[in-house]
């Protein structure tokens, strides 16, 4: 299935917990101010790969541990992003992903794009939320600002209320 990303970096330790696979979706809807990858946001740049493509390079390492999809707007293309997550969490990897939205949001979203819930369901980790300018910090695992939450995707889903990540 093809995909649009901007790029990917093969060797992570900042996106998410272990040794993981980043893929950067390309296009974003938010924009936000401050944001580190604004390269990120036009919908036409970037380039085409596919889901196999992308599902051989991120299990070639037998080191890693994970995938992140960041961007970009992982959302905006839930249905290729829930093809490779559903892969690769059938090999063991668990997949962190940001988003814009919040989890409330993504749930909404869910309910009239199919896509962004199985996005969702194969989704461990997500950091959820604008990068906030005003609120930025540098002492944050995982996040740029101190809106921006870990939700734990599995238990949120199970629990049905949104439960933190603790990591």
């Amino acid at each position: 299935m093809e995909i649009r990303i901007a790029g990917t970096v093969e060797e992570s330790i900042v996106d998410g917990p272990g040794l993981r696979y980043v893929v950067f979706v390309q296009g974003c809807p938010h924009k936000c101010e401050g944001c580190h990858n604004p390269e990120t946001h036009d919908f036409t740049g970037g380039k085409l790969t596919d889901t196999d493509a992308l599902f051989n390079k991120c299990t070639e390492d037998p080191l890693t541990q994970g995938v992140t999809f960041s961007g970009g707007e992982p959302f905006c293309q839930p249905e290729p992003l829930y093809e490779l997550g559903k892969r690769l969490r059938e090999r063991g990897y668990n997949i962190m992903c940001y988003s814009g939205w919040t989890f409330e949001e993504l749930l909404k979203k869910a309910e009239r794009e199919e896509y962004v819930g199985k996005l969702l369901s194969v989704t461990d980790y997500l950091v959820d939320g604008r990068f906030l300018l005003e609120k930025r910090s540098l002492t944050l695992k995982f996040r740029g600002s101190t809106n921006q939450r870990i939700i734990d995707v599995q238990k949120s889903l199970s629990e049905n209320r949104t439960v933190e990540a603790e990591m």
